[in-house]
């Protein structure tokens, strides 16, 4: 490879420049844990467990538990051929790289402007919710309130400033946010067990009337939302370390462990506060049920430590998706899908021009509706997060039916259950949760109305947008670095 020249930007930083020759993610940097802590602080176990989990519990009671182990199982269903796939596709692009193996350019081209509306819809929703969430903590331990909007600003330039910087810096500060909120749910779990003994592990809640009754819908789609950072794992393939290893185990890694940290704290939650009350006690104090059993079981200490780690864990979990969605903009510039500039990388090898050029975008929209007084709750965070959700749904469809495509299309027909069962109980499944999606959008929107429906249209908009840009240009190459 030639060594490229070096061009400043308007950041400041020197980036590689992608005219230069192939531009390519610094390789060798990130091992099996490390690929694991960006998916898994993307994920937000700790404000997963505050903030979605109460609405599982007013829909599906005590059956909460399994509902999260049947959204881990589907994660890994989808897992068994889109990992098998991943021995033949290791650079940043993500979904997108596979559709484009499976099912062509043009429809990967398609895939990709879903892709982009989907992670920018997630981090505006979500950075939204943090300002309100950060803004709360602050005022009630200090009495200093400070507009939502400053929060964000302020987060935001921090979380790009780490990005920019490259994985290195990203990874000491998600260990340690991670660690802390891993160990504070460990700690709610055992005062519950030294309160109330092992008997708040219960089967008896997980019946059929309460897995399969008229929550379950929605209870699955707020499970399975939780998993949305698992595409993480395959975007970070092109740093890894030995990535055809490197990449599976960290894939089922983040399944087991986020999984498991779901399941294993909703049934103590569930168990400890009464299979027969906890529905009605979700649905009566959504907000405040957490935090206030763990005050009751270990103390105000605990409330207040949990109340900090929320708001940490948002920290973690957008630091996550930006370093995450700066690669997606980095791969989709080195095909040519978007400008070229995006593929430069800094000295460090970090893509730092897409990552703050997603930043950018991010704080544009959220500009736009928080300064004209839409509410962060009910109109920025329930619109975008819906619409993102909607977009995930439908960027796993195509991927599942290009995972088929491509075994057919190449014959590889060694392992029946690898490359061709699971693949197609895959894309049946996420057939149901595409419609599970559409049938219960309202609920997604917190009732927002009319006026949010109509941006669920952007999926099928971006998705045209991208087949006709992938029409117009077929010089677009998805595998342009493939290792």
């Amino acid at each position: 490879m030639n060594k490229p020249s070096q061009i400043a930007a308007v950041d400041g930083v020197k980036h590689s420049a992608p005219a230069a020759g192939p531009v390519r993610l610094r390789a060798d940097k990130l091992g099996v844990v490390a690929v694991a802590f960006f998916a898994i602080a993307a994920a937000a176990p700790m404000a997963a467990v505050v903030g979605a989990s109460p609405v599982i519990f007013s829909a599906s009671g005590p059956a909460t538990p399994v509902i999260y182990v049947i959204a881990a199982l589907l994660v890994a269903l989808f897992s068994v051929g889109y990992l098998r796939m991943s021995q033949h596709i290791t650079n940043a692009g993500g979904f997108v790289a596979y559709i484009a193996k499976g099912l062509g350019t043009k429809w990967a081209t398609g895939g990709a402007g879903i892709a982009i509306l989907t992670y920018l819809s997630l981090q505006i929703g979500l950075w939204s919710q943090f300002g309100v969430f950060a803004g709360q903590l602050v005022e009630s331990l200090t009495g200093i309130g400070l507009p939502v909007y400053f929060w964000v600003v302020a987060v935001l330039a921090l979380t790009t400033w780490l990005t920019m910087k490259g994985v290195d810096a990203s990874l000491r500060v998600l260990g340690v946010l991670i660690l802390g909120e891993t160990l504070v749910v460990a700690v709610l779990v055992g005062s519950l067990i030294a309160q109330k003994g092992l008997g708040i592990f219960t089967f008896a809640g997980f019946t059929g009337e309460n897995i399969f009754g008229p929550g379950l819908g929605i209870s699955l789609l707020f499970a399975f939302a939780c998993f949305t950072s698992f595409e993480a794992t395959v975007v970070f393939a092109e740093e890894a370390k030995n990535p055809r290893r490197t990449i599976p185990r960290a894939a089922y890694l983040v399944i087991a462990f986020v999984g498991v940290f779901y399941a294993v704290s909703t049934w103590a939650i569930g168990g400890s506060i009464g299979i027969d009350g906890i529905q009605a006690v979700a649905t009566e104090n959504p907000s405040g049920m957490i935090f206030e059993l763990a005050e009751a079981s270990a103390g105000a200490w605990l409330s207040v430590a949990m109340q900090v780690l929320v708001v940490t864990s948002f920290i973690a979990m957008l630091l996550g998706l930006s370093n995450m969605f700066s690669r997606y903009l980095f791969a989709l510039g080195r095909s040519g899908a978007l400008p070229a500039k995006l593929s430069s990388v800094s000295n460090s090898g970090a893509p730092s021009l897409a990552g703050l050029v997603n930043s950018l975008v991010v704080l544009a929209v959220i500009s736009a509706f928080l300064l004209a007084g839409a509410d962060p709750l009910a109109t920025v965070f329930a619109w975008f997060v819906a619409l993102g959700t909607a977009g995930f749904i439908s960027i796993l469809l195509l991927t599942s039916a290009a995972i088929l495509a491509y075994f057919a299309k190449n014959r590889i027909r060694d392992n029946l259950w690898v490359t061709v069962i699971a693949p197609a109980l895959s894309l049946l499944a996420f057939i149901v949760v595409a419609y599970l999606t559409l049938d219960n959008y309202d609920v997604l929107l917190g009732g927002a109305g009319d006026v949010a429906r109509w941006l669920l249209l952007g999926v099928p908009l971006f998705f045209v947008a991208g087949l006709v840009r992938g029409t117009q240009k077929p010089t677009i190459n998805y595998a342009a670095e493939i290792v």
